[in-house]
């Protein structure tokens, strides 16, 4: 890594950790020194095309239109109008404003792919998109228009606008002009030059953004259904013994072997256990039995996923690319890096992946509230049934939560809408892969922050007997904010406490503290 661990470098190799720490955390970023020489030997490559006037060779979005327009020749007197032009026309993104961390990932993300040193623009431009970062200026961005390729083009439009002075950004809690934000910053706009609108449009950063945040929270997710699940195990009164290491390592999936290791280190010590180890129950419900096989094959999902994007944070996405070798002489190529299938495919097996934790922890709470599944705890563990619902309605919420989720997996990246006049015939819609991924992640965060809720009630039921080192801290950090159900209240409140435990991550730092962190 070529940063210190308080400013974000790009033009060097990034991780998704950096992307977190800029996006949610206000890391400062500036361009990587070392990156400098590469970006200016493509700008020059640029300019040579620009200043040859007529009688250069068709640059695509250089000196030609874009799109169907491709073959258009563009004088070199409207070169930079050409740009210009480019961005406000394609501004055309619709619906909710992205929030303030997915544009400051979206920022970043250009900023980088732009100093990698293949797009030929000026430094002057990645300046400016480091120091709205650093200063705070967000720019107000739809959440609507892309159709992942020729890239994000509509909601990288809305962001480039705000560099020229133009659209609109959000400065300390107020949506300005886009120039306006600038001043107040202490910024000025610039004048784009040959291919610096395109340059700035071309890409996946939209979905890869939107992607990066959701898979952070759902590798955190992933660890909080393990958590949830050995409080619920407990609170049924299941056994440990699927988990065993001599279990999982026969069919050894990485992400198994992790989850059981979770389970075992937080159902250690157990008294609910040793207290019906001679109960006669054969075997547990899968929900519960086949909790290693089932989260660990999300984790798994997960960590792939992880690797493409990885892979795309560092990735040259524009088009043309420039390549500049040693001995000075350049390269114009058009290609087709901006397009979003890989992120497409990943993303939609997020949203699986996530969903299918969601839909057994729902399992799960059914085990729990329903007595004639519940090894002896009362209807919908309410203290006094009949008089008392209970939990009943918190499952029924848990359920449709589950069941929108699978609405929202069917893939986006199946499906294909021809534009710019058939020019761009097949297009990934990894934006939308990339929303119905976050939406899902949401509703997975819910319905964990409801099994959560259910099972201390669970295991409240079952004290004086303590659950597992792990499940108990768990089980007591949940007590501090939300007391137990001693008759029926309004629970949305208690459910928005636990998923903004869960959010907040204090669930897992305390587990950590129990039994040591988990994988």
């Amino acid at each position: 890594m070529t940063h210190s661990p308080d400013t974000v470098l790009v033009g060097s190799d990034l991780s998704l950790d950096d992307l977190v720490a800029v996006a949610r955390r206000g890391a400062r970023v500036a361009i990587d020194p070392a990156a400098k020489d590469k970006v200016n030997a493509a700008r020059r490559a640029i300019d040579l095309v620009a200043d040859g006037g007529d009688a250069a060779p068709r640059v695509y979005g250089v000196n030609t239109g874009f799109g169907f327009l491709a073959e258009t020749r563009i004088s070199a007197d409207n070169v930079r109008a050409l740009q210009r032009n480019l961005v406000r026309s394609h501004a055309c993104g619709v619906g909710p404003a992205l929030p303030t961390e997915v544009v400051r990932g979206m920022t970043l993300l250009r900023a980088q792919v732009v100093a990698r040193g293949h797009s030929g623009v000026r430094l002057v431009v990645i300046e400016l998109l480091c120091e709205m970062l650093n200063r705070g200026v967000h720019p107000v961005i739809p959440t609507q228009g892309s159709v992942g390729a020729s890239g994000d083009l509509a909601p990288l439009a809305h962001l480039a606008l705000v560099l020229i002075g133009e659209g609109r950004a959000e400065y300390k809690g107020e949506v300005l002009s886009g120039a306006e934000a600038l001043s107040r910053a202490g910024l000025s706009p610039v004048e784009l030059q040959a291919k610096e609108g395109l340059a700035l449009i071309n890409g996946t950063q939209f979905m890869l953004a939107i992607g990066a945040l959701a898979l952070d929270d759902a590798e955190s997710l992933a660890k909080h259904a393990d958590l949830a699940g050995a409080m619920s195990l407990e609170a049924h009164k299941g056994s440990s013994r699927p988990f065993e290491e001599r279990v999982v390592s026969v069919r050894p999936h990485p992400g198994a072997l992790s989850c059981a290791k979770n389970l075992r280190a937080m159902l250690a010590e157990s008294e609910i256990a040793e207290s019906h180890i001679n109960c006669g129950k054969v075997q547990d419900a899968y929900s519960f039995r086949c909790m290693p096989q089932v989260h660990g094959a999300s984790r798994d999902a997960m960590a792939w996923i992880r690797q493409v994007l990885a892979r795309e944070m560092n990735a040259a996405t524009d088009n043309p690319l420039v390549f500049v070798g040693s001995d000075g002489d350049a390269d114009l190529i058009s290609g087709g890096n901006f397009h979003g299938q890989p992120l497409a495919l990943a993303l939609d097996l997020l949203a699986i992946a996530c969903a299918e934790l969601a839909n057994i922890s729902e399992r799960r709470l059914e085990q729990l509230v329903n007595p004639a599944l519940s090894s002896g705890l009362p209807p919908f563990l309410a203290k006094d049934t009949g008089l008392d619902s209970g939990y009943m309605i918190a499952q029924v919420t848990a359920a449709a939560l589950v069941s929108e989720n699978k609405v929202l997996c069917h893939p986006a990246s199946v499906d294909s809408i021809p534009s710019s006049a058939g020019k761009e015939d097949h297009v990934s819609m990894g934006s939308i892969s990339a929303t119905k991924a976050a939406r899902v992640v949401e509703h997975l965060r819910q319905v964990l922050a409801i099994e959560i809720m259910v099972a201390a009630q669970g295991l409240d039921l079952r004290l004086p007997l303590k659950a597992g080192t792990g499940a108990r801290a768990a089980h007591e950090c949940v007590r501090e904010r939300v007391r137990t159900l001693d008759g029926d209240r309004e629970l949305h409140h208690d459910m928005a406490t636990v998923a903004a435990m869960v959010k907040e991550r204090v669930l897992l730092s305390r587990v950590a503290a129990a039994t040591g962190a988990l994988e």
